[in-house]
C-alpha cells in the first residue's frame, strides 16, 4: 500500500520536494483508509507545518530529533542491539527478506532504517506488512512514547505505525527500553563520546540525515519540485 510509503517519506529528511509533496501524500492517505479518522487529525499538523515551513527549519528540526539523539534514531536495530555483532547478523537477514521479495536497497540508508523498511513493505500484502511490522512493533511504539514527550508532531507518524502494528509499551520489551534515559541532543560532549564507538557500515553512505525522499517520491508517482523535476532520477 502506498499508505507506507507516504509515511516513509514523513519520515525522511526534509527536502523541497517533499514539501511539494505533501498534497499527494494526504490523498494517499486518505484514499487508502488504513489510519483511521484519528490517526489523520493526529498527523495534520505535521503535514500543514512540513508544507508552509520554512525548510532550514525543518531540516533542523529533524536532525535535532533523529540525528542527535540515539534514543530516537529511526535505525532500528540499534535500540536492541547497539554497534554489537548480533546487530550484523539481524542486518544481513534484513537485507536477504528484502532480496528476497524483489526489493533492492540501491540508497544510502542502513537496511534497518524505518523509512526504508516501510518503503519495503509497501510493495508487500497487507497481511504480511502488519506482521512484518509488528515484529518491531515495540521499538516502534516506544519511539511514539518518546516523541510524545517530546511533544513533536512527529509523534502522529510512529503512532499511527504503532496502531497498525498493534503495538503498545506494556511488553517486557519496550519496558527495557523505556526504561533507557533519553538522549540530550543538545549536549554535544555526550553524543561525541557515544558515536566514538566504532560503526559496522552495511551501505554506500550510512551517515543519518541523507535525504531519501526524493527516491521515495518518485517511486510513489508524486510530483517533485518543478526547477528540481529534471533531475531526479
Amino acid at each position: 500500500m502506498k499508505t507506507f510509503k507516504a509515511l516513509s517519506a514523513l519520515l525522511s529528511y526534509p527536502s523541497e520536494d517533499l514539501q511539494t509533496a505533501i498534497p499527494a501524500i494526504r490523498s494517499v492517505l486518505k484514499s487508502e483508509g488504513l489510519l483511521s479518522l484519528d490517526q489523520h487529525r493526529a498527523l495534520e499538523p505535521l503535514l500543514a507545518g512540513m508544507e508552509t515551513g520554512d525548510i532550514y527549519d525543518l531540516q533542523e528540526r529533524y536532525v535535532l530529533l533523529f540525528d542527535r539523539s540515539r534514543t530516537l534514531s529511526l535505525n532500528l536495530f540499534e535500540h536492541i542491539h547497539g554497534e554489537s555483532r548480533d546487530r550484523g547478523g539481524a542486518m544481513v537477514d534484513l537485507l536477504e527478506t528484502y532480496r528476497a521479495g524483489g526489493f533492492d536497497l540501491t540508497g544510502p540508508e542502513l537496511p534497518d532504517h524505518l523509512p526504508v523498511l516501510l518503503e519495503f513493505l509497501s510493495t508487500r500484502p497487507l497481511a504480511e506488512a502488519k506482521e512484518i511490522l509488528a515484529d518491531a512493533g515495540h521499538i516502534i511504539a516506544v519511539l511514539a512514547e518518546r516523541l510524545t514527550r517530546r511533544e513533536t508532531p512527529y509523534a502522529a507518524v510512529l503512532t499511527a505505525l504503532a496502531g497498525i502494528a498493534q503495538a503498545g509499551t506494556d511488553s517486557p520489551e519496550a519496558t527495557a527500553l523505556l526504561s533507557e534515559k533519553d538522549d540530550d541532543p543538545e549536549d554535544l560532549e555526550a553524543l561525541d563520546a557515544v558515536y566514538e564507538e566504532a560503526q559496522v557500515t552495511f551501505a554506500p553512505d550510512p551517515n543519518a540525515g541523507c535525504p531519501i525522499s526524493r527516491d521515495i517520491l518518485a517511486r510513489m508517482d508524486m510530483p517533485l519540485s518543478p526547477a528540481r523535476a529534471g533531475t531526479a532520477q
